[in-house]
């Protein structure tokens, strides 16, 4: 498990807010016959496409904070109705709240290694969507989450 990609969580204002969209994205593909599943359309296909699927997550970086990873399950290349190649990052649905880490603005994704990446913060999603936000964040201030 060696590289990861980061990729900005652009329209999504809070952890909640992305567990809602996902949420609700599923429940479309589901009511409109299409496949279950939670996926990102970039793009760019990874040209490290074994490294990722070897234990890989995507990095999503919120309001400027590395808050949360998902495991990607799959990569795979779709056409659009343009005719243009795109890669679809299909991913778990568990989202794996990680400390959280300071991110500036960047175009499309990066990989990141094992290194470089910030820890988890040991929460289940729904544990971490408990507590309200603003505690949430003065508890990582004082290093007790």
């Amino acid at each position: 498990m060696g590289i990861h990609l980061i990729k900005l969580c652009v329209g999504i204002d809070s952890l909640t807010h992305l567990s809602e969209r996902q949420a609700f994205r599923l429940a479309q593909a589901e009511v409109n016959g299409g496949r279950r599943e939670l996926f990102h359309r970039t793009r760019q296909m990874p040209r490290r496409r074994d490294e990722l699927l070897d234990g890989g997550s995507l990095y999503w970086v919120i309001k400027g904070v590395v808050l949360v990873r998902q495991s990607i399950l799959d990569l795979r290349e779709v056409r659009g109705d343009d005719g243009i190649r795109r890669c679809d990052i299909i991913l778990d649905s568990g989202l794996v709240p990680t400390r959280p880490h300071p991110r500036r603005a960047f175009q499309g994704w990066r990989y990141l290694t094992s290194e470089d990446v910030p820890g988890d913060l040991g929460l289940t999603g729904s544990d971490f969507d408990a507590l309200p936000e603003k505690m949430r964040g003065e508890l990582i201030e004082l290093g007790l989450l």
